[in-house]
C-alpha cells in the first residue's frame, strides 16, 4: 500500500460518521431535536427538548415533545404527537409508535 492510498483511506473513515442508535436504529441530534430512526425508513420519530434543568453536573430533560413523522425525502408530515416529562417516557412512547407505523404501514 503506497503512502497516498493509506492517507486517503484514514481521510475515508475520518469522513463516515458513527450514530448513537437504540434498537438497532439512529439517533442523531440537531440542537435541541433529537431524531429517531432510519433515514430509508417511511416514518421517523422527532424528539424536542422544550426544557432541561441542572442535576449536579448533568442537564436533565424535562419537558418533551414526541412527534411520529412521515419521512418521505426530506419532506415529513406529522403522524401522532405527545408530551412527555423525561427522556425515558418520551423514548418508550417514541419507540412504540415507530415500531407499529413501520410494522402496520
Amino acid at each position: 500500500m503506497t503512502e497516498s492510498t493509506k492517507k486517503d483511506n484514514i481521510e475515508t473513515n475520518n469522513k463516515e460518521k458513527e450514530y448513537l442508535t437504540y434498537k438497532e436504529k439512529k439517533l442523531i441530534r440537531s440542537g435541541n431535536c433529537i431524531y429517531y430512526g432510519n433515514p430509508e425508513d417511511k416514518y421517523l420519530v422527532c424528539y424536542k427538548i422544550i426544557s432541561s434543568k441542572q442535576l449536579g453536573s448533568i442537564t436533565i430533560s424535562d419537558d418533551i415533545i414526541i412527534e411520529l413523522l412521515t419521512n418521505n425525502f426530506g419532506k415529513t408530515k406529522l403522524v401522532k404527537q405527545a408530551r412527555r416529562e423525561n427522556l425515558f417516557k418520551a423514548m418508550d412512547i417514541g419507540t412504540f409508535w415507530l415500531e407499529d407505523a413501520l410494522e402496520n404501514h
